[in-house]
């Protein structure tokens, strides 16, 4: 299954219209071009010298309002899959969802003992993780079971977290995730996400793993939790705690 018609199936189960779609996006982007103003990105984002142009995320687009998304066209519709699928509205479209993008992301782990041998002081520690396998239609609602699973290992709440990074592969896989979660808007990707930032496949992963370390430290937070949506329905789930 297409992930795009997987998005429109979980926007259609939750019940989230293009006008929901589309405020997600655009928050999204309001959040984002506040986080490269106010400085925040600046101790993760590494110089390219081969583009020394490229300073900052392309596809940030400040000022984007639901008025202007709503123009654009659905992605993923086909006739065969309108056939297949009548009840889809088809509200997936390029703006609420993440960009075709290039990226790169990395991020130093080891063990607490061979940080000591190095001389290295580390900013936070694995608290608890998980992959889980989830409904392969849908696929892109793993992250739900994911983290319902992960807060039960921890022995926590949504409510013990300060912060969520939920991949903005679609804006009906975040909202879906915070509907069923129950979660804190305020705290699901409060940077922006992969909707404005962009979803580099093979480098989000320790993206969204450097944006909650950095949110965490910015406002004093000590636990916060990322999760991914993968193909066929796998997902991964962490829960970092600053140190």
């Amino acid at each position: 299954m297409n992930q795009g018609v997987s998005a429109e199936l979980i926007a259609h189960r939750w019940g989230f219209d293009r006008a929901a779609l589309d405020a997600f996006a655009a928050e999204s982007h309001a959040r984002a071009a506040r986080a490269w103003r106010d400085g925040f990105f600046d101790r993760t984002v590494v110089a390219v010298p081969e583009a020394p142009d490229a300073t900052a995320d392309e596809t940030i687009r400040e000022g984007t309002t639901v008025e202007r998304l709503a123009g654009l066209p659905a992605s993923f519709r086909t006739d065969a899959m309108a056939e297949r699928f009548p009840q889809i509205e088809w509200s997936i479209t390029p703006g609420n969802s993440s960009p075709l993008t290039d990226g790169a992301s990395a991020a130093l782990m080891m063990s607490a003992d061979r940080a000591e041998q190095l001389g290295l002081t580390p900013r936070a520690r694995f608290r608890a993780f998980d992959v889980v396998g989830d409904d392969p239609l849908y696929m892109l609602t793993g992250p739900i079971a994911a983290t319902r699973r992960v807060l039960e290992r921890a022995g926590l709440g949504i409510d013990d977290l300060d912060a969520y990074e939920v991949n903005e592969a679609f804006a009906s896989v975040p909202l879906a995730w915070m509907s069923d979660l129950h979660a804190d808007p305020a705290k699901l990707n409060p940077r922006g996400g992969a909707i404005a930032l962009g979803h580099a496949l093979g480098s989000s992963g320790t993206r969204l793993l450097g944006t909650l370390l950095d949110q965490l430290e910015a406002t004093g937070g000590r636990l916060g939790l990322q999760t991914m949506c993968e193909g066929g329905g796998m997902a991964n789930v962490l829960i970092l705690e600053r140190l």
